[in-house]
């Protein structure tokens, strides 16, 4: 392991565009933490270089993956990206080079776990906890239980790494391991979906009950960077604005779906505005 280490110190430390090398050894059973390679490396490069590239191979007996991303890259992958393993490659995984300390600061960054970052993961879940939700719904409604199931079962899922996040806590790949010492409730409900002895049509209707309590009761808390945003200023917002705002641009959410959400529960205000002289148009745009 020590060579294959330093063959990598040796083969970027005069790279000048690798900045930082991080290692991640899976000594877990769970061989899908790292795709079932024995090691997960990734290069960090200078934010013009190739924003992603993808390397498997064998070395000394080592199945491989490398990954090349930007400083920006891995940000954007860390807090929002699908592959939820990566924080805990940068948090478990050892530093082997990093030339401007970008890696010892970004995962010190991480482990504090800031409350703005906290608030953009939490809005993130509860926007694809309310999108599952509301499919199961209508998938109830349509009399198609198994993929009302499934969907609220996804559902719980974003709730319990809401209930984790709330805790300032990032959730981990086994994260009903985690909830049931965070959030004993929301595992109730996830025994209660899968194994309760009442009917299937029963228990979705029954944990579809909570969830709808839940997207009203947490709605305002889980939208404070939206909502903040809209706060800003007396002018109504467009979509496209507030996209464009920099708490929302790498926040991969279900927008117009919690705008509607919001509007609903009065907690905003939708204003049509005119989008020409004939009044044959109208923009929606939303305010506080």
């Amino acid at each position: 392991m020590e060579a294959v280490i330093k063959a990598w110190v040796d083969q970027y430390k005069n790279d000048g565009e690798v900045t930082g090398v991080l290692v991640f050894h899976n000594q877990t059973k769970l061989a899908a933490l790292t795709d079932r390679f024995d090691l997960v490396v990734l290069v960090i490069t200078r934010e013009d270089s190739p924003t992603s590239n993808l390397f498997h191979y064998i070395k000394d007996g080592y199945r491989i993956q490398e990954r090349r991303l930007t400083e920006t890259s891995l940000r954007r992958w860390a807090y929002f990206g699908p592959e939820r393993d990566v924080i805990r490659w940068i948090l478990q995984g050892e530093i082997v080079l990093d030339k401007e300390l970008h890696l010892e600061s970004f995962r010190n960054h991480l482990l504090e776990f800031p409350e703005s970052l906290k608030e953009q993961k939490l809005l993130v879940e509860f926007s694809l906890f309310v999108r599952t939700y509301l499919q199961s719904k209508e998938y109830v409604l349509e009399n198609h239980l198994m993929d009302a199931y499934g969907n609220l079962l996804e559902a719980l899922h974003h709730w319990a790494r809401m209930a984790i996040i709330e805790q300032g806590i990032h959730p981990e790949v086994t994260v009903w391991q985690q909830i049931r010492r965070i959030n004993p409730g929301v595992y109730k409900l996830y025994e209660e979906l899968t194994s309760s002895g009442e009917s299937l049509l029963q228990r979705v209707q029954l944990v579809l009950l909570a969830c709808e309590f839940s997207v009203v009761s947490k709605m305002e808390s889980c939208c404070r960077v939206l909502l903040r945003i809209l706060e800003s200023r007396e002018e109504p917002w467009s979509v496209a604005e507030i996209q464009d705002q920099k708490e929302m641009v790498d926040v991969q959410v279900q927008l117009s779906l919690l705008l509607n959400k919001l509007v609903q529960k009065s907690l905003i205000r939708e204003v049509a505005v005119p989008l020409d002289d004939s009044f044959s148009r109208f923009e929606l745009r939303y305010t506080r």
